[in-house]
């Protein structure tokens, strides 16, 4: 499954972006999808995780501001950012990982895309 990443780019302090994971095959049945950041300079940290069954998880410097979603209609997952702040400067990625129905684990990331936050 390839994974793409979408919605990125430049936004001021205070904005709000929404980025979207598409997958080559259906995104619905992956069982983890998250979300990823790799600031300039920094190694890539979690942002956070949406599973099979719509529990989500987000790390404590973005909880109230992004949120993550599954959009069937679209076979996307998204994460919603708002209430951007210059440290949420990163290469966004998304990853998909689980096992699969004959317990073959896998693990997918897309390519990133770009979030700028600057005035």
């Amino acid at each position: 499954v390839q994974l793409v990443e979408s919605g990125g780019g430049l936004v001021q302090p205070g904005g709000s972006l929404r980025l979207s994971c598409a997958g080559s095959a259906s995104i619905d049945n992956l069982a983890l999808v998250g979300w990823y950041r790799q600031p300039p300079g920094q190694e890539r940290e979690l942002v956070g995780y949406i599973t099979d069954g719509g529990g989500t998880n987000v790390v404590a410097s973005v909880q109230g501001r992004f949120t993550i979603s599954r959009d069937s209609a679209r076979s996307t997952v998204d994460l919603q950012m708002t209430s951007l702040k210059p440290e949420d400067t990163a290469v966004y990625f998304c990853r998909a990982w689980g096992r699969s129905a004959d317990r073959t684990p896998y693990d997918y990331w897309g390519q990133g895309t770009q979030v700028t936050v600057s005035s």
